[in-house]
């Protein structure tokens, strides 16, 4: 009887113990809990995922594998370097298989068809009755059967719904396996332009910020650094802990269509801004020390493209066959890999290097002196094993650019696989390829069979313990850029929590600010800039001639008002009658042109085209006459030569020139102002001597361009490109080299010139175009 009063009294007494030693406390956030350690990590996790808390020196910890005990890998007090290689060490094959895949693009909710498509219990979306945070039928299938960690978002419908998505992904994949928790990405996000594979971000409010080649017109890292701040705490509030970015390829092909996304064709310049974004990416505001200066509030960057995409022959890009090779006429090689060894793998913060690194699809032709190959980037053990990994000591992530290891489109227009240098293997062969290179993960490929393939063929060649070993130091360094933004401890996000943080106040108005100061004004004929507020302002409709879109659909001719004029009357008094103006806007977009044609191929030419920097009809009189590369094997083996001497093109924004002609004549000598969205140089003289004023931007909103031109803030922008005297200097210049084009000189004898820009005084003279001068 005695017994029976005092073992009660015990059990309380230890039970009483046990919680004065516990020192963590829960909390439940709808869809999953909060723990947060006294003196320790704030863990994350969904009861519905079968995940026990276990309870360790008072201390509590996720059970991710579920066997009852505290594995290292699970054990947030140790360094993650340990944590990563233990759990390396327990996987299974098929899981670090697909730790390996990298998810094709997915937007949320998924759309019914195209591209980004996908469907949910076999239904697209609208008919499904799912909720838009839902994981689509395609997203649970790579995730489960595939074992996928690594999915690449693109739009979303709001900031709440992608907080809400992320979390049920986070459940899903916390509830099989060994609870590796996905690490979501993004390309840009942050203003870019929707309509290209390579830029398909954004969706919900977020702060604006102007293009990559913008932050490169302020001349100021700082603002760069910034950016990378504020968009990482917005990136981490939607649940991404990746970002596919900063494109650092030095931009010394003028006609290349990705010039934009860049920080230009200045080394100096471009290395700089490099290790700001980054910096400003990684550096996380409280640093974890298990981390290795890493924390919770840290996003990884993925540079890319190593070991630059700029110098594409003749500006043609390699997400198309008629793009495969970058050359290096200049023998100028060693230039491009500045932005890499002095920027983003020399950082001033703790976390030392950019954890990733993506190599362009490009062949770096004639480059590989050691093996002799001229084989895509991602395929080449010289490109990433010897240079990369040996020779320049990185041994971060290195992953594929999107559908490398796919079969290439039947003629060389067709967006499909990427394989060049590849072609005539199959898709489990040029993964082994890739693996071989020193590669450890395949971007755009949700497909888990292929990678086993090419495993297999490893263990027949090397045996089992050469590839289990390969497999781990893949396995390793993808780990560690998941324990190291802390998404182990917690990948969970509180909606209302996002809410706050995406499109903040003060960080819309950094962005709103860095527009302003991304703004270059070009030309100031007698000061006629700043117009004041309260003027008539006569803005001519733009016309866009048909033409395809970057995934090779056919657009129709448009005319339409080039900018919302809602915007324009808060400023100014708008008039569809020119006599009525006191001045007029043009707004018009650089020239571009893709540089291949299926008809002159199928009417027995090479389809190969000139790429025009002009807006009106190009002749490339001055071209080479042999292409330095050429050559598929598969597509059209015949083609040895792809000049297009002699050939005449046209550029997609062709009509604007007659727009500037036709309202500089209906203004009868009242100022025109053309207002020109930069991606790429171009050629002025067409038009500069017809005009006033000149100003150029970078992907910016309306209202930031208005408050320069009606004089709220003063210009301050500066080129960081060169604007060709013509296209001849265009054809002369190499592809590889920086600077190397006859700058253009206007009527009032300024030249466009890289560092070139003016404000209200004149031409900009200042410490930025001191630091970043070109001498010549």
């Amino acid at each position: 009887m005695k017994k029976q009063i005092v073992l009660p009294a015990l059990l309380l007494l230890f039970a009483t113990q046990m919680e004065a030693q516990k020192k963590w406390s829960e909390t439940s956030k709808g869809s999953f809990n909060r723990i947060e350690n006294k003196g320790g990590q704030t863990l994350g996790y969904s009861p519905k995922s079968g995940v026990k808390i276990l309870t360790i020196d008072g201390l509590a910890f996720k059970d991710l594998n579920k066997n009852g005990k505290l594995d290292r890998y699970e054990d947030w007090r140790l360094p993650v370097a340990e944590r990563a290689k233990d759990l390396a060490s327990q996987m299974t094959v098929d899981q670090i298989a697909g730790l390996m895949l990298y998810s094709r693009h997915q937007a949320v909710p998924a759309p019914a068809g195209g591209y980004f498509g996908g469907t949910y219990n076999g239904k697209p979306f609208p008919e499904s009755g799912a909720k838009p945070s839902d994981l689509s039928d395609q997203q649970k299938a790579f995730l489960t059967a595939d074992n996928l960690r690594h999915v690449l978002m693109t739009s979303v419908e709001n900031p709440t719904v992608s907080a809400l998505w992320n979390n049920n992904v986070q459940e899903l994949v916390e509830s099989i396996g060994v609870g590796i928790p996905a690490n979501n990405s993004s390309d840009p996000r942050h203003g870019a332009n929707k309509d290209s594979e390579y830029n398909a971000g954004s969706g919900g409010a977020i702060s604006q910020w102007p293009e990559e080649l913008g932050l490169a017109a302020t001349f100021d890292p700082a603002i760069t650094e910034q950016f990378g701040t504020i968009a990482a705490k917005e990136y981490r509030a939607l649940g991404i802990a990746t970002a596919l970015s900063p494109q650092i390829d030095l931009a010394t092909e003028p006609r290349w269509n990705r010039f934009v996304g860049t920080f230009g064709e200045d080394p100096k310049l471009a290395t700089d801004m490099a290790r700001a974004y980054v910096d400003g990416f990684q550096s996380s505001p409280k640093p974890v020390a298990t981390y290795e200066g890493w924390g919770n509030q840290s996003v990884n960057a993925m540079i890319k493209h190593w070991p630059s995409g700029g110098p594409e022959e003749g500006g043609r890009d390699g997400h198309f066959a008629y793009g495969k090779f970058a050359v290096y006429p200049g023998n100028n090689f060693e230039t491009h890999l500045k932005t890499f060894l002095d920027g983003a793998f020399k950082l001033n913060g703790g976390t030392k290097k950019a954890s990733a690194v993506m190599p362009y699809y490009t062949i770096s032709y004639n480059q590989d002196k050691k093996y002799g190959e001229n084989v895509g980037n991602g395929f080449s053990k010289f490109i990433v094993t010897d240079l990369l990994r040996d020779k320049y000591g990185y041994d971060g992530v290195v992953c594929t650019d999107w559908l490398i290891t796919g079969d290439e489109g039947k003629t060389p227009d067709v967006f499909a696989g990427k394989s060049w240098g590849t072609e005539k293997m199959t898709i489990a062969e040029r993964h082994y390829k890739v693996m071989m290179a020193g590669v450890d993960q395949f971007g755009g490929n949700n497909d888990i069979k292929p990678v086993l393939e090419a495993y297999q063929m490893g263990v027949k060649e090397h045996g089992e313990a050469f590839m289990r070993n390969r497999f781990e130091k893949s396995a390793v360094r993808l780990l560690l850029n998941i324990f190291r933004v802390g998404l182990f401890e917690n990948a969970y996000l509180d909606p209302e929590e996002t809410k706050a943080i995406v499109g903040k106040p003060e960080y819309m108005k950094a962005g709103y600010d860095a527009q302003l100061k991304s703004i270059v004004l070009i030309k100031n004929q007698k000061n006629t800039l700043p117009i004041a507020k309260g003027k008539t302002v006569y803005v001519p409709k733009r016309t866009t001639p048909p033409g395809v879109n970057f995934f090779g659909f056919p657009t129709p001719e448009k005319t339409e008002y080039p900018v919302n004029l809602d915007i324009i009357k808060k400023y100014y008094t708008v008039t569809d009658d020119p006599t009525k103006a006191d001045f007029a806007m043009v707004f018009i977009k650089s020239p571009v042109s893709n540089g291949y044609s299926k008809a002159d191929r199928e009417a027995g030419g090479n389809g190969y085209m000139p790429i025009s920097l002009q807006l009106k009809d190009y002749t490339a009189v001055d071209a080479r006459a042999q292409s330095i590369a050429a050559g598929d094997p598969v597509v059209d083996p015949t083609i040895t030569n792809r000049s297009y001497l002699n050939k005449t093109s046209k550029s997609n924004s062709y009509p604007d020139l007659n727009t500037i002609l036709e309202t500089k004549k209906a203004m009868n000598g009242k100022p025109v102002l053309v207002a020109v969205t930069v991606s790429n140089p171009m050629v002025f003289g067409e038009f500069e001597k017809e005009v006033d004023a000149i100003v150029g931007e970078f992907g910016v909103q309306t209202e930031a361009l208005l408050d320069i031109v009606s004089g709220k803030t003063e210009p301050s922008g500066l080129l960081p490109l060169q604007m060709p005297i013509d296209m001849t200097t265009v054809e002369k210049q190499f592809e590889d080299v920086p600077h190397d084009m006859i700058p253009y000189r206007d009527s009032n004898g300024n030249v466009y010139d890289f560092g070139f820009g003016l404000n209200w005084k004149g031409t900009i003279k200042d410490a930025r175009t001191e630091k970043y001068s070109v001498k010549k």
